[in-house]
């Protein structure tokens, strides 16, 4: 059976006779469905955070792992948690079929090495704590399979991400986050909607699970990692305005927390030492709003 991934988009099969801006508006009209798609699978989407937020709270680790485009994905939504919530480099990691080489590149025959996908994901030392997310378009990758059952032969938790069913990858997978997409505009070309949808996905499992972790108050980045000019005004700003103070006064409060938004902001607020604002939000796990919102002592 043809994966429907890799079937022919009946409304896209006179593409290359339209003029630009015809293109780009039945790509544009393709693109408008993911969304919609993706709202279908919230459910599992909320299963899979609910599970990743515990597995963290463990001291478990999230790793994705895929190939081509879904890999790349992977990689791009794992190094972006460092700068934007300041997660350890070792929360959240990613395996790409191919190796770094495979981010810039194409590596022949990747993604269909079974054994590399069990290599890569023993070389990281996994245990049952970690929650290991296979992610696949076609959901028939190789390399993908043998990390999931590799996973699951040590214990872990197990997500599958893919934009066909039935699929290998999802009966491998406790969790199983299906986005039918269709099929896509050029046919067999999964960067495009099924890349958007994984996408999609990726951006709220991390996103939703860094909520759920305290690492975000109200709708600030309050755990941002301060490494350029851009992110000490952002981080100045925060502290100003939920404590309500002025720039200087808030530049004051971060120099003191050596840059840490919720630390600064909890000196400024409670008007305590750098240390005891520090213990106050490890005795809550970071929960910024549960340290400003007790009742004074």
């Amino acid at each position: 059976m043809q994966p429907l991934t890799e079937s022919r988009n009946l409304r896209t099969q006179q593409i290359d006779r339209l003029s630009t801006v015809e293109i780009l508006e039945v790509i544009n009209d393709e693109d408008a469905s993911v969304a919609t798609v993706i709202r279908e699978v919230l459910p599992a989407i909320a299963q899979a955070v609910d599970v990743i937020t515990a597995q963290i709270r463990l001291g478990g680790r999230l790793i994705y792992a895929g190939a081509g485009t879904s890999g790349r994905l992977g990689v791009l939504d794992a190094v972006e948690c460092q700068p934007t919530f300041s997660t350890p480099p070792e929360m959240v990691q990613a395996l790409l079929a191919g190796g770094e080489p495979a981010m810039t590149q194409a590596v022949e025959g990747a993604e269909d090495r079974y054994e590399a996908g069990k290599t890569d994901l023993l070389a990281l030392n996994a245990t049952a704590a970690d929650v290991v997310i296979g992610i696949a378009a076609s959901g028939t990758t190789p390399y993908v399979i043998g990390v999931l059952d590799t996973a699951n032969a040590l214990g872990a938790k197990t997500v599958a991400i893919s934009c066909n069913a039935p699929a290998p990858i999802l009966d491998r997978a406790s969790i199983k986050i299906v986005a039918l997409v269709g099929p896509e505009v050029i046919t067999g070309s999964t960067r495009m909607k099924a890349g958007t949808a994984q996408k999609m996905i990726l951006n709220m499992l991390t996103t939703t699970s860094m909520i759920k972790l305290g690492k975000v108050y109200g709708n600030l980045m309050v755990d941002v990692r301060v490494t350029n000019q851009k992110l000490a005004n952002r981080a100045r700003g925060m502290v100003a305005e939920v404590v309500g103070t002025g720039q200087e006064e808030a530049a004051r409060l971060l120099q003191m927390s050596h840059n840490e938004v919720k630390t600064a902001i909890v000196v400024g607020l409670l008007n305590i030492s750098v240390e005891e604002a520090r213990q106050r939000l490890t005795e809550n796990r970071g929960m910024l709003r549960n340290v400003i919102e007790l009742p004074l002592e």
